[in-house]
């Protein structure tokens, strides 16, 4: 699966009743409430990280990947734009563009 397929999935989600879907639940609480739940699965990426459990890091890597779509999707960011953000820092080296961001 790639994550412009998940993207899809998700968009099709969304457009589910709240009564069938999680994905439409979540999405009804307003964005706010899933960049809360992105965070909170980010933060459960990082504990597996640190325990070094890469079963339950994959799982939780997973959950951060579907949750960080959700919110991009909540707010109207599309995949293919942050991809396009990904392309263009790849025309200069990671320490140049981080020093950029100070400016």
């Amino acid at each position: 699966m790639t994550l412009e397929e998940l993207e899809q999935i998700i968009a099709t989600r969304a457009a589910a009743s709240p009564d069938e879907s999680w994905t439409a639940k979540l999405l009804a609480k307003g964005p706010e409430k899933a960049a809360e739940k992105f965070g909170e699965e980010a933060i459960e990426a990082v504990i597996e990280a640190v325990r070094n459990d890469p079963a339950r890091l994959t799982s939780e890597a997973a959950d951060v990947l579907f949750h960080l779509l959700v919110m991009l999707h909540a707010r109207g960011v599309r995949v293919a734009d942050v991809m396009a953000e990904l392309d263009r820092r790849q025309a200069q080296s990671g320490l140049a563009e981080k020093a950029a961001r100070k400016s």
